[in-house]
């Protein structure tokens, strides 16, 4: 727990509410991130642990390689660790609370997780071509499971 409560004041630290900048110079701010494609995402987003090349880095924690990853073969294994967090990697999904997550406004949208899993296994040596939809990304929320309706 006491990793998490460090791994989260770093991301604050980094990211607050500053603007995220992309390989290309493109500034991506919380307003524009909704409205980023998978590729914008994984530049702005992900690219920041998992490296430009998406193969990964080890030192002030362990991000594994996206690059010829067997484990990408299965699109609901990304959804599950984008929507869910995995290790140190936080969900990008706001849980139901009555508190103000510091990352919901670092949202994705479920089209959003979806366009990120797709760009990310069809680059960097990876060669899938069994899409995940945004309808399949829902219906991994626990609260769709539950009510028979996706989250909001």
């Amino acid at each position: 727990m006491k990793r998490l409560g460090l791994a989260a004041a770093l991301f604050l630290a980094c990211a607050g509410h500053a603007a995220a900048q992309s390989s290309d110079g493109a500034l991506l701010t919380y307003a524009t991130l909704k409205h980023a494609d998978g590729e914008t995402i994984f530049h702005t987003i992900c690219q920041g642990c998992h490296m430009p090349d998406a193969k990964g880095a080890t030192g002030a924690g362990n991000y594994p390689s996206l690059a010829g990853n067997p484990k990408l073969a299965s699109p609901q294994y990304m959804a599950a660790v984008i929507l869910f967090g995995r290790h140190d990697m936080p969900s990008f999904v706001v849980r139901a609370s009555t508190h103000r997550s510091f990352f919901e406004d670092a949202t994705l949208t479920d089209e959003q997780v979806a366009e990120v899993i797709n760009y990310v296994r069809t680059h960097f040596g990876n060669h899938y071509s069994n899409n995940i939809t945004a309808d399949e990304v829902a219906a991994m929320h626990p609260q769709s499971a539950t009510s028979g309706q996706p989250p909001r």
